[in-house]
């Protein structure tokens, strides 16, 4: 049995109601959407017009347009490289907590294409100068401005409201990043000065892999650059304009759309429950962590100002050696850098990076058992 704190990755376990509709839907339904005119086909495409009703109402965003992509690494890539390449964009700004999947996609567009990327300047103690990025934002006008909405090294929580208010004065096209915190840290994804948000299905949206997307404003025009059969407009040999067909070519993968749309709306159904039980769980963490005084919690500590993903420094031991001992006691973490180099540097914790530890609603009090004796186990013997 594992003790599972790697829920930052991925959430696990996940609702009952996803492993069984996922299970049904292949045995009794499976037909591929926008490629028939029979039943199976029929309920396909319902399915997936119902699950992107259900993202709309979950993010408060029925006025934009939801497309689903296999990863949220896609969706990043889709939006970044259709936004710059063949553009006079040049200045992209970007928050400090990026993962790669924004900042590896930006040095290849450096490269290629010679736009500038600047970092937002953040504090050590994680607090943003307003009247300062203003002031920066005048000297290098922003076009593009991208903001991981939480962290998934330290789980700070940026103040994404804000920075696109400031961001939107200058004109600036917005992109967040909620891989995170989609569902779970309450925003209005609605908000005209956010145009696009990234979610990942198999995180805090508790769905299963192969299904995450973004949400896009209905006005900031988005070049295609991925291409391929959509079902509909077929002897059109260029990608149709209707969306959200424009960006979503191939065969979906529509079990995996069936399970988030019984994720989305057992979140529905139980919103406040599911926050309240991530917020207890977070601190039950914290507070456990806390109590050694051989391990060291890194960056923010106001629970207001974090989601329940959390990262720590071991004395006298490597995270990757720390990392080795949790797994002979079955406890599941990350080490490392996660991903996210730039966090690190941020957080003054590279290269060596840290032990991740991060929970969920379902994260259990055998979980926490499992956990505090692992930790007993390095206090005693190591």
């Amino acid at each position: 049995m594992s003790f599972y704190f790697d829920n930052a990755a991925t959430t696990y376990p996940k609702p009952q109601e996803v492993y069984d509709f996922m299970d049904s839907f292949y045995r009794t339904c499976g037909g591929n959407a926008g490629r028939g005119q029979y039943k199976q086909a029929a309920d396909s495409t319902k399915i997936i017009s119902e699950t992107r009703d259900l993202i709309k109402e979950l993010l408060q965003c029925p006025n934009k347009d939801v497309v689903f992509t296999p990863s949220a690494t896609i969706a990043l890539n889709m939006i970044i490289q259709g936004l710059v390449r063949n553009s006079k964009i040049k200045n992209v700004w970007i928050s400090p907590f990026e993962h790669n999947a924004v900042t590896r996609v930006l040095e290849s567009l450096k490269k290629s294409e010679q736009i500038k990327v600047s970092v937002l300047p953040i504090d050590d103690s994680l607090q943003y100068n307003f009247e300062l990025i203003n002031q920066q934002f005048k000297e290098l006008k922003p076009e593009i401005i991208i903001l991981s909405h939480g962290s998934n090294v330290c789980g700070f929580i940026n103040p994404v409201e804000k920075l696109c208010e400031i961001a939107k004065s200058f004109n600036a096209i917005t992109i967040l990043d909620m891989a995170q915190t989609a569902g779970l840290v309450p925003l209005n994804v609605g908000n005209n000065n956010i145009d696009f948000a990234v979610f990942a299905g198999h995180k805090t949206l508790l769905g299963p892999f192969g299904i995450s997307g973004f949400v896009k404003n209905k006005t900031t025009n988005l070049p295609t650059f991925l291409f391929g059969g959509t079902g509909v407009d077929s002897a059109n040999q260029d990608m149709p304009e209707e969306m959200p067909y424009k960006y979503e070519m191939g065969s979906q993968n529509i079990q995996a759309i069936a399970g988030l749309h019984e994720a989305l709306k057992w979140w529905l159904s139980n919103t406040d429950l599911i926050r309240q039980k991530e917020k207890e769980n977070h601190k039950k963490l914290f507070d456990l962590l806390s109590s050694y005084d051989f391990i060291k919690i890194v960056g923010c500590k106001d629970y207001e100002k974090t989601i329940g993903v959390i990262s720590c420094l071991f004395d006298n031991y490597t995270a990757d050696e720390i990392g080795n001992v949790l797994d002979e006691k079955d406890v599941a973490v990350r080490t490392g850098l996660q991903c996210s180099p730039l966090a690190h540097k941020t957080l003054k914790t590279f290269p060596a990076g840290t032990v991740r530890f991060s929970v969920q609603y379902y994260t259990s009090d055998s979980d926490f058992e499992g956990l505090k004796n692992a930790l007993d186990y390095i206090k005693e013997n190591i």
